[in-house]
């Protein structure tokens, strides 16, 4: 009987200890950045025209290619380290769910080409707030809702097509 009570006890602490490390992860990751676009806290990736970049909400990790192959990195490359990722327009990728947006990255520099803006789009926080990891990333001191771009930002739309990921 005692034996049978120490396996169910065991049992109950093993299961409350998942849930509680389940409910930590869930609660950290995925938090969308202050200068992404207001309205889609679901999202997975951007995709960044202006700097031909990909974000990863659920890693705060930027995703371009440098020395021929993808990079993902808290920060954009250095020739992006002044764009302004509260005035760059923000492509919201909704179809697509996986880890490598870049598939797509031949259709989307296409569709989205450098330049490209869509419906206006707003802002979760304002430039000069300060939010931690989410709001430079390390490279970009003045952000906001001015008119020049930053490395981080597109279009609310969704994108997805077909590519090999090759510049």
């Amino acid at each position: 009987m005692k034996t049978l009570k120490l396996i169910a006890v065991g049992i109950i602490l093993f299961a409350s200890s998942m849930m509680q490390a389940q409910v930590a992860v869930n609660v950290n990751i995925g938090k969308p950045p202050v200068w992404g676009p207001v309205g889609y806290s679901e999202v997975e990736y951007y995709y960044l025209p202006d700097v031909e970049s990909y974000y990863d909400v659920r890693e705060n990790q930027f995703i371009y290619f440098g020395d021929g192959r993808w990079v993902r990195s808290r920060n954009l490359p250095r020739q992006y380290r002044n764009y302004d990722l509260y005035s760059g327009y923000k492509v919201v990728l909704h179809d697509y769910h996986g880890r490598t947006p870049y598939t797509y990255y031949k259709k989307h520099k296409v569709k989205y080409y450098k330049g490209y803006k869509g419906a206006p789009q707003r802002t979760i926080g304002v430039r000069g707030e300060s939010h931690g990891n989410n709001g430079h990333h390390g490279n970009n001191d003045n952000h906001g809702n001015s008119g020049h771009h930053d490395n981080h930002g597109n279009k609310g739309e969704k994108g997805h097509g077909k590519g090999k990921g090759k510049h």
